[in-house]
């Protein structure tokens, strides 16, 4: 004779602390990525448009170069003066000869920054740059 009775199996229920995991780790991937996407650009810069320009893929690694209103250079939120561009630029070109540079340049800014930020990048051995515009108005 059998005087225990069977065991009621409790119903599924929903799991809460598989989804609170999800939820924590989408929300770091969003928070990381959105940090990384945010030293790209200055937000002080503001490029000017072009009605032929068209979106480009971007490729790994390239520099945004920044090129502010007063002259000076952005690189990763990082103020720098022509010779710390140079430095950096001739250190990144030893370890990836082909390293691509995106010049970002102000509307407002004077036509020879453009053109000291292109000879710290002929200085520093680097051929691939690339203007970037904005969309149109």
């Amino acid at each position: 004779m059998n005087f225990r009775g069977r065991a009621q199996a409790e119903p599924g229920g929903f799991q809460i602390a598989p989804m609170i995991d999800i939820v924590f780790l989408l929300l770091i991937f969003f928070l990381v990525t959105w940090n990384f996407a945010r030293y790209e650009t200055e937000l002080d810069v503001k490029v000017p448009s072009a009605q032929e320009g068209k979106e480009t893929r971007r490729s790994v690694g390239e520099v945004i170069l920044n090129v502010k209103r007063d002259g000076s250079f952005v690189v990763n939120r990082r103020t720098l003066d022509r010779e710390e561009l140079r430095e950096l630029l001739v250190k990144l070109t030893q370890n990836y000869p082909d390293q691509a540079v995106v010049l970002r340049g102000d509307r407002d800014v004077g036509y020879h920054h453009i053109v000291e930020a292109l000879d710290v990048c002929r200085a520093a051995n680097i051929w691939n740059v690339a203007f970037a515009t904005g969309k149109p108005d």
